[in-house]
């Protein structure tokens, strides 16, 4: 018995030790889930003093009170459910407590200049993602799209379609959005970057913003009127840095200081002095059957510098559609480009113009971008590629 005594000692020793460390496991795993559980509860969130202004832009949303009585949490948006997801959110919201000691965004003034780098980031989180925590709550198969709005129940099916995620149409569903006028602003510049890399042998080149047109090279010379973004020109002569083109168009009878770029459609493509009214070519003439108006098919040859003109359009569209995403999505989701016909977009935009920060400029090449792929462009677009 007395040489058994050592070994059921050891034995019942690491049975202790054992317990011990279960014990220790255990405890240690209910804290850490404590731990993680109150500091993704909305009172911790916002409990900061920079958080003030994003917990009044939550309190104001549909996510904070609506008439389901169902409330967002911020953990729920800002949260990932999965596993690996949810700690390494965690151990990224490391930065936030440095950012709240070191008071980077401690003053009204100090968010507004970090809001739209903050924005930038939980949107690209929350499309690498698929809307993961959006689609916690809200999934394509359980909507009853149906009885949904209208504007929902016609833009819904589109997004199913084209496997679009929440993100991509619903920015501003909890916080206000970010001033996007640098957005716009460097879309822009890397348009402008683009043109001066068109190759000097493209024979179809596209107007990427308003500017001038002359009538000789001699830009010394009073300009005959201006051309809009997205015009289509085809390239006939280039001395230096301008280029010759002749540029095609529809004119109502009667009104011929405007070129359009389809025929009953209000899409600007130039707009023209006496000067050069006198010059233009009518090709030939139609009378539109549902209308009765008299429409020209008309032509101008111009000169234009080169520095404003792409060989690419759908560099143009591009750019229209970011600022259409990031400036349109504030209020509502964002809006099939065939909802509406072309006359219609011109409306709408405007209606729109006043909630966004784009300039006139920004707004002419929306506009142009919503009118060329309106619901009546269609066969327009597939008659001109």
């Amino acid at each position: 018995m007395s040489k058994q005594t050592p070994f059921r000692a050891r034995r019942w020793g690491w049975l202790w030790v054992l317990l011990a460390g279960l014990l220790l496991g255990a405890a240690l795993l209910a804290g850490t889930a404590t731990v993680m559980h109150k500091t993704s509860d909305t009172e911790f969130c916002v409990s900061c003093h920079s958080m003030q202004q994003p917990l009044a832009e939550y309190q104001g949303s549909i996510h904070f009170q609506n008439t389901k009585g169902i409330r967002a949490e911020c953990a729920d948006c800002h949260v990932p459910h999965q596993p690996v997801s949810y700690l390494k959110t965690k151990v990224m919201a490391l930065k936030d407590v440095w950012g709240e000691m070191t008071g980077k965004i401690d003053t009204p003034e100090k968010y507004e200049a970090h809001k739209l780098e903050m924005a930038q980031s939980v949107w690209k989180t929350l499309k690498d993602s698929d809307s993961a925590t959006c689609r916690s709550c809200h999934s394509f198969e359980a909507m009853d799209v149906l009885a949904q709005r209208p504007e929902a129940r016609q833009q819904h099916p589109v997004a199913i379609k084209n496997g679009e995620t929440c993100i991509d149409c619903h920015k501003g569903v909890a916080h206000m959005l970010p001033d996007m006028s640098s957005l716009a602003a460097a879309g822009a510049g890397e348009l402008t970057r683009a043109a001066a890399l068109t190759p000097g042998n493209a024979t179809t080149l596209y107007a990427i913003s308003t500017q001038p047109f002359w009538l000789s090279a001699d830009v010394k010379q009073h300009n005959a009127g201006s051309l809009m973004p997205s015009t289509e020109l085809k390239v006939v002569n280039r001395e230096g840095d301008m280029v010759e083109a002749d540029i095609q168009g529809w004119q109502q009878d009667g009104v011929s200081e405007v070129f359009y770029a389809a025929q009953g459609k209000r899409i600007l493509s130039l707009l023209l002095d006496e000067q050069a009214r006198a010059q233009i070519k009518t090709l030939s003439t139609v009378t539109d059957a549902d209308t009765g108006l008299i429409w020209h098919s008309v032509a101008l040859r111009v000169w234009v510098p080169k520095a404003q003109l792409i060989d690419d359009k759908e560099k143009i569209w591009h750019y229209a559609a970011d600022m259409m995403s990031t400036n349109c999505t504030g209020c509502h989701g964002l809006t099939a480009l065939d909802r509406f016909n072309a006359n219609q977009w011109i409306g709408v935009v405007k209606g729109m113009a006043p909630r966004t920060s784009l300039t006139q400029e920004q707004l002419r090449v929306l506009t142009q971008y919503a009118q060329q792929h309106a619901s009546d462009m269609k066969t327009q677009n597939k008659a001109n590629p």
